[in-house]
């Protein structure tokens, strides 16, 4: 899938990465709704540069600048939602406090010291194809929201309506989707990764199932996932499908006394096996253990690199795909 914009009708636009190049992680999708001369984006890219491009590329489909979409809605935390808002700085930027408190709390420079600190070999191999590039954060300052969303929102944009709906914590501790009722389009951040590994950052997952099912039970027809291709009811069922897999195995493990290290080599992941970033079951089942013993997770991001990065490298092997190239970009910085 080549990245680039997708006119979906009647002013509803998306911009689409290949999830699955590179390492899988950090390529992401935005959308854009259009009436008029009115414009509201949902969602930037991982850095600016990119940011930059998807902008000019909505411009040479609907001819609206960057200048002309006044409002940015960022559906949650992660920086491959929001790096780039300083290029819509100009504009009202959307979000639920928890999204705005994520932010502040893990932005570019943490990504940018992970990389720094990478240790030679394997691990900081894949620490590098993770972070590195065509990801470029130096030097960004992502703009946060001006506008906290608690529950929900209604906006317009021309004659056009936009709901704007939290669902989390599920995903991240903030989600919210954007649905467009008049064209039966929801965009929904990352409660949606279609043919890409989910990642449980926040959970319970019983939350996110149920984010799923309001989703599910909705009057839609087209939807524009956080990762992977545009679709419908169909691949966000996948997405439910994966969760109610992972949870369901982790317990198994749990209740076997596996530690996670054991559970993770355990664990088939069959009809997901070959979905971009796999090896975010470390993560996962991280989080699930802890939901398991009634704990808060703690998340030692270092320690569960090393456990990610074989595990990276023995799907890549299976796949029979070449490690990620990285590439120099070209950044106005």
């Amino acid at each position: 899938m080549a990245d680039g914009v997708r006119d979906l009708g009647n002013g509803c636009l998306c911009y689409l990465q290949d999830c699955n190049q590179g390492s899988g992680w950090g390529f992401s999708n935005s959308g854009l709704i259009v009436d008029g001369a009115e414009g509201l984006l949902i969602d930037t890219l991982r850095d600016e540069r990119m940011t930059l491009k998807m902008l000019e590329d909505y411009r040479k489909v609907t001819g609206l600048a960057a200048r002309d979409i006044g409002t940015l809605v960022n559906t949650h935390r992660d920086g491959d939602h929001t790096f780039g808002n300083r290029m819509m700085a100009h504009a009202r930027i959307l979000a639920t406090p928890e999204c705005a408190k994520g932010m502040m709390e893990r932005g570019p420079a943490a990504f940018q010291r992970i990389l720094d600190t990478r240790p030679p070999g394997p691990i900081g191999d894949f620490i590098l194809a993770v972070y590195g590039p065509p990801f470029d954060f130096v030097g960004i300052q992502p703009k946060l929201p001006t506008d906290l969303v608690e529950h929900s929102r209604t906006l317009t944009v021309g004659d056009k309506k936009v709901e704007l709906l939290k669902v989390g914590p599920a995903h991240t501790d903030g989600d919210m989707i954007a649905i467009v009722p008049s064209e039966r389009t929801v965009f929904t951040g990352d409660i949606v990764f279609y043919t890409n590994t989910p990642v449980i950052w926040a959970g319970p997952v019983s939350n996110w199932i149920a984010a799923i099912d309001r989703i599910l039970a909705m009057d839609i027809e087209t939807v524009v996932p956080g990762h992977g291709p545009v679709t419908d009811k169909s691949g966000v069922r996948k997405t439910r499908d994966y969760l109610v897999f992972i949870q369901s195995a982790a317990r198994e493990r749990f209740d076997a006394g596996m530690s996670i290290e054991e559970a993770v080599q355990d664990i088939a992941l069959g009809e997901f096996e070959d979905w971009g970033g796999s090896e975010r079951i470390v993560i996962n089942l991280q989080r699930l253990y802890a939901e398991f013993k009634g704990e808060k997770p703690v998340f030692d991001m270092r320690g569960m690199i090393a456990l990610m990065a074989p595990y990276a490298e023995r799907a890549r092997k299976r796949r029979g795909t070449r490690p990620p190239a990285p590439v120099i970009p070209n950044c106005p910085h």
